[in-house]
């Protein structure tokens, strides 16, 4: 089975927004990638009350600093292709009133002629919930549930209802309705989150792990969905990993992941594909300078992988 092959769109303080989401995402597709993908990270607080990932004094990183707003910016990518499925790793679910977000990815599906996938995930920081005024974060699992019954209720027939702790419709017609179901992909590392993606997601998103790491997360997802009445496989698997080619190899010892050569980086890839990533999301855009910068990079990339049969 081919690799299939992702694209991180640009949204960081570098990029000119009004140019820069328009050519990476036509050069994607010119390319020959599957997708393209944007994240969410909405401050960068001067006093974290959380570390990065909430590790205990792990700084943010400065390129956080600025993050343009991912679904913006994936309507852009819709406006100027055809092909490319559209896609979020991740999307702050606690971020986000139910209601209102469910009509903006159907809106968004409808218009893209069925290219959006919903990938989702609970976040890690409190700065964010607290300034999103949602809800509040200890919850966020459950706002999770929420969203994801709401999605449902709204991409299907009308009349829709749903009554919830933060969503109450009474039976009304609600449109547009996607094109087709959205695919909905699940963020998780944790026991509960991985049982979640068993029960309720058609894709997992993994963190950017290693294949010796994914394997055995990926066992453990398999086998609970084998415990709802799944099939082992039926769960897609795209990871997004963050990728700094350097030109000459770097010594392996202490080599970050996906760093590195070209031949380093595609090693990698292979290795994750073997493990059961079946999509992976190349995200280049931290160490290049603009939007023709990171679709050359891009591209050669791309030619890289799919010369080694991947």
């Amino acid at each position: 089975m081919t690799l299939r092959l992702g694209l991180g769109l640009p949204q960081m303080a570098q990029y000119d927004h009004r140019l820069d989401v328009l050519e990476v995402a036509r050069a994607a597709e010119r390319t020959g990638y599957d997708s393209v993908w944007v994240f969410e990270r909405t401050v960068f607080p001067r006093e974290p009350l959380d570390g990065l990932y909430r590790v205990p004094g792990l700084p943010w990183p400065d390129y956080y600093r600025m993050c343009a707003d991912p679904l913006v910016t994936l309507s852009l990518a819709a406006a100027v292709t055809d092909r490319v499925r559209l896609g979020s790793s991740v999307l702050v679910s606690g971020l986000h009133a139910p209601f209102p977000f469910a009509r903006t990815l159907a809106t968004l599906d409808a218009g893209s002629g069925g290219r959006v996938l919903a990938g989702l995930g609970t976040g890690w920081s409190r700065d964010e919930y607290r300034a999103a005024g949602v809800t509040d974060f200890d919850a966020r699992g459950t706002q999770l549930d929420e969203l994801l019954d709401v999605c449902a209720a709204v991409w299907g027939a009308d009349p829709v209802a749903y009554r919830g702790r933060y969503t109450d419709i009474a039976p009304a017609s609600v449109g547009p309705k996607p094109a087709r179901p959205i695919p909905v992909y699940l963020a998780a590392t944790g026991d509960r989150a991985l049982e979640r993606v068993a029960r309720r997601a058609d894709g997992w998103l993994p963190a950017p792990l290693t294949a010796d790491r994914l394997a055995p997360l990926l066992g453990r997802l398999n086998e609970a969905a084998e415990r709802h009445g799944r099939a082992a496989g039926a769960i897609d698997v795209s990871m997004r990993v963050g990728v700094e080619p350097t030109g000459a190899p770097l010594p392996e010892a202490g080599r970050p992941p996906y760093s590195g050569s070209h031949d380093q980086i595609v090693g990698d890839l292979a290795a994750a594909a073997e493990a059961g990533a079946r999509e992976v999301l190349l995200d280049l855009q931290v160490s290049c300078r603009d939007g023709k910068e990171l679709a050359d990079r891009a591209a050669e990339l791309y030619g890289r992988v799919r010369a080694a049969g991947l």
